[in-house]
């Protein structure tokens, strides 16, 4: 079955009006310092261009010229490097399409390649994990399918399968993207398009947008971080009009990125579109007066878009704080009632409640620290996955703070009980961290997924025991588990441990909970406290003393 102008049509103003939707689930995905625009956003411009070119137009057209006017409108409207490497897809789908009727499978992949090659030599220095490596694979999916079948509905279906694939690995080629757990964002813009793409060719309605819930969320915003240091001042973009060769295109991306860098140029039969990030936009735009008259110019601050972030985030997220009555303060993160109440007891003037699978932002943590009457707070993160919201909300503080490197609720209580309200701030630091990394903990949690350890299988609910943050072994028996975790972490203090605490968690009984108790009272010879710490995730925290 091949593809008409029709359903080209069909299909792309479709994907324009979900991208659109969904444009800002898309700009939530992106992750970089000072984006210059939100890649949702541009994506979805940059289509909108094209559909409303498209409206204007015959369904009866080949689709060589639907192609034609949806690459052609798409490269005038384009906005930022999301925008414009979108653009240069659909510019070389169209050049593969150039004279055709309708679209078979080797048209397609003939079209997907050329815009693919064009988009990678566009860009100076293309990284993969981007939309770059999302559209590749693609093409190469297209190809691959138009071996196997004649029918371009079948052969998008596995394009769009692999696109998907692609996706979910980008976090695993960018650190960055790994970091702040989301996908690329350009990429999940592509699949949509993609993806809405074949709902229309398949005749099905289209996507319309989900809840608010629904919408993937980074761990930690990072898109305001103050220690990204942006080289390049101004976003440039215009469009050369007049007629150009490629050699002429070529000499002008080298000019801009001499000049600057993120230079992308595209060039039609009739004009040349530009974008670059440089500290001279004037003479990007007289190298570009060079070659014909200039239009569609626009050229942002990218320091001052961060700088009036950093005030839109302290006016908007965070309180005044709280007036000092006291030298010091203590924030602690915790999850479950009996920890919270044992941190509070021992001394902690607010809990965050927030822990494995459950993350408070920097603003909660800020608002925490802010609530706290002290001159100086000391904040326990007491999960790994945290310390980093807990550093950026000392950077936005205007209290004075501190952030301990406490990954687990036992550092957490040996470095609150170490703490003096009559020492200086540095002998304090200095005697919890002492105290925290003397500390021997244990987790005893599920296996979520299945994986391998050890040369050993792991099959999803297998019980884990984590060693001082470590995977250790795994189980089949919650009690077994903490018993085996728990004499462990008494032999690495070698003879010198004398007191244990068990936080018993929310999903544990009575009697599994005594059935430990016994085991160690018997077996282990230190003195062990048990505490409902009600915690989930956790069946056991297990804490080690000398």
């Amino acid at each position: 079955m091949p593809i008409t102008g029709k359903m080209l049509k069909e299909a792309l103003i479709s994907a324009s009006l979900t991208m659109s939707d969904m444009k800002k689930t898309i700009d939530e995905l992106n992750v970089y310092p000072v984006p210059d625009g939100d890649t949702g956003t541009n994506m979805s411009l940059t289509l909108a261009n094209a559909a409303k070119e498209l409206q204007l137009i015959s369904d009866s057209e080949d689709i060589s010229k639907v192609a034609h006017v949806a690459a052609s409108a798409m490269l005038r409207g384009a906005r930022g490097n999301s925008g414009v490497i979108t653009s240069l897809l659909f510019r070389g789908f169209a050049k593969g399409l150039e004279g055709c009727k309708e679209a078979t499978c080797d048209n397609i992949a003939n079209a997907l390649e050329i815009g693919v090659e064009a988009a990678y030599k566009a860009v100076m220095k293309p990284a993969e994990g981007t939309i770059l490596t999302v559209s590749r694979v693609c093409a190469e999916k297209a190809r691959e399918s138009s071996f196997l079948t004649n029918d371009t509905i079948v052969q998008w279906s596995d394009m769009v399968e692999a696109g998907e694939a692609a996706l979910e690995q980008t976090p695993e080629q960018l650190p960055i993207l790994k970091k702040a757990g989301v996908v690329d964002a350009g990429g999940k813009g592509l699949c949509v398009i993609f993806t809405e793409m074949l709902k229309a060719f398949r005749g099905e309605p289209r996507t319309m947008p989900s809840d608010s819930s629904s919408k993937p969320k980074s761990k930690l915003h990072i898109d305001i971080r103050d220690d990204e240091e942006i080289i390049y001042a101004y976003c440039t973009e215009y469009i050369v009009n007049g007629k150009t060769t490629d050699k002429q295109a070529a000499e002008l991306r080298q000019y801009l990125e001499s000049i600057g860098n993120c230079a992308v140029v595209v060039h039609d039969d009739d004009i040349i579109k530009i974008h670059v990030h440089t500290n001279n936009p004037g003479l990007a735009f007289e190298k570009g007066l060079t070659m014909g008259y200039l239009s569609n110019m626009k050229v942002d601050n990218m320091k001052l878009q961060r700088e009036q972030r950093m005030r839109e985030l302290l006016q908007t997220k965070a309180p005044e704080p709280a007036a000092p009555d006291k030298k010091y303060g203590i924030v602690a993160i915790a999850n479950g009632d009996g920890i919270t109440s044992m941190f509070k007891d021992a001394g902690a003037d607010a809990v965050v409640i927030g822990g494995q699978t459950m993350n408070p932002s920097s603003d909660d943590i800020l608002r925490a620290v802010y609530s706290v009457p002290a001159e100086i707070v000391i904040v326990l993160p007491n999960n790994k996955n945290i310390i980093m919201a807990a550093e950026q909300a000392m950077k936005l503080s205007q209290k004075t703070m501190a952030v301990m490197h406490t990954t687990s609720v036992p550092q957490g209580v040996s470095a609150l009980m170490a703490f003096d309200p009559d020492a200086d701030l540095e002998t304090n630091l200095d005697n919890m961290n002492a105290a925290y990394e003397r500390t021997q903990s244990g987790l005893v949690t599920f296996a979520s997924r299945n994986s391998s350890f050890g040369g050993h299988d792991i099959k999803a609910g297998d019980i884990l025991a984590l060693e001082n943050g470590r995977m250790s072994f795994a189980d089949r028996d919650i009690t077994r588990a903490a018993y085996k975790l728990t004499r462990k972490l008494v032999k690495n203090l070698r003879g010198d441990a004398r007191f244990a605490t068990i936080f018993v968690g929310a999903d544990v009984t009575e009697d599994k909970s005594a059935e430990l108790e016994n085991l160690i009272r018997s077996k282990l010879n230190v003195d062990v406290t048990f505490i409902r710490g009600g915690q989930p995730v956790y069946y056991f925290i297990i804490s080690v003393e000398a």
